[in-house]
């Protein structure tokens, strides 16, 4: 990154902390700018006065499930071409069509691996940057 560009910000919806913290240190060190939610309302709430340039969102969330946070997410127009990636531990053949059928823009299985998950981010801001 040079000079004053702003960092790209990703909304990292997640519950657990050990992953919380595992995401946090692999979006800074790489430069990105993170901002947090602990649920799907939470995440909601974030989105009414902020615009991240993509989301990580687990699925298995208190008050509010990601599937039903992005499901939400993608109704309004304000915020359907944010790239959404499900966090998932349940990441099985055949639950990638699944996964992608509830909405969800592509998947990052848990444990969460480096590269995958760089590569998984760095692959749908280039896709939204074509569609722009």
């Amino acid at each position: 990154m040079q000079g004053n560009e702003k960092p790209v910000m990703v909304l990292l919806v997640e519950d657990n902390q050990m992953n919380k913290i595992l995401v946090r240190e692999i979006l800074s060190l790489n430069g990105y700018g993170i901002i947090e939610a602990d649920s799907g309302t939470a995440a909601l709430k974030i989105l009414s006065t902020q615009k991240p340039d993509i989301i990580l969102m687990d699925l298995h969330l208190p008050e509010m499930d990601g599937v039903t946070a992005t499901r939400i997410i993608k109704s309004d127009s304000s915020n359907r071409s944010i790239p959404v990636l499900a966090l998932t531990a349940s990441a099985m053949k055949g639950e990638e069509d699944k996964i992608l059928s509830l909405g969800f823009d592509g998947y990052v299985a848990k444990p969460i691996e480096v590269k995958k998950l760089l590569a998984a981010i760095e692959a749908k801001l280039a896709k939204k940057a074509e569609n722009a």
